[in-house]
């Protein structure tokens, strides 16, 4: 059984098209592969920052944890483990401010853990999350994959960055963007992801 868990994170509810677009590459996943879907809507129920019960709790014996680090701790076990219960994971992030929404940071902030997601060698850092497919899908109103705008996309590389270090590198990052311009722009924007998102899941078939 393939097991696929879908990460969302905008707060545009159903008007986000990284949202839209991760729904229907987990859903046809699902259909192709006889797959079962976990959900995570991080903008519905968005993780806390992380604190000091985390940071202390998490290097602590599991018994000499406070309550506060036990919840702290407890929750960010929950979602490293369903990360590696996942042999497909699919992210959607729509850009705010040039980067990524802030409860998908917290996302990434709880789950790369060291000993547990990320270890250390000679050789340096090492993700331990190996082995499994990541689709990407990155939302922007404006054009960031080229031009002169491509130095300010805080987004995409950066997500790529934190997927790596876990051991996620096997990541194809599906893009929406230049929908600001308008509604013939955007029409065309959408086409053309609908496009990519068809190739992905007729290779993945």
């Amino acid at each position: 059984m393939t097991n696929i868990l879908l990460v969302t994170s905008s707060p545009r509810g159903a008007e986000s098209l990284s949202s839209r677009f991760a729904n229907e590459i987990a859903e046809g996943l699902k259909a192709r592969l006889s797959a079962t879907v976990i959900t995570r809507n991080l903008a519905v129920n968005p993780p806390p920052h992380i604190g000091r019960a985390y940071i202390d709790g998490r290097v602590a014996a599991a018994e000499a944890r406070t309550p506060d680090q036990v919840e702290a701790v407890g929750l960010a076990q929950t979602m490293v483990d369903e990360v590696k219960a996942a042999d497909i994971i699919v992210l959607g992030s729509g850009m705010i401010n040039f980067g990524l929404p802030s409860p998908l940071k917290a996302w990434f902030d709880h789950i790369t853990w060291p000993g547990v997601t990320f270890g250390y060698s000679e050789a340096g850092p090492h993700g331990l999350l190996t082995g499994k497919k990541v689709y990407l899908v990155t939302a922007a109103g404006g054009i960031f994959s080229q031009g002169e705008w491509a130095a300010f996309d805080f987004q995409t590389g950066y997500l790529r960055h934190l997927l790596g270090f876990i051991g996620l590198t096997d990541v194809e990052v599906i893009r929406v963007e230049g929908t600001v311009f308008g509604p013939e722009a955007a029409q065309a924007a959408i086409a053309a992801t609908e496009a990519q998102l068809h190739a992905v899941l007729e290779k993945a078939a």
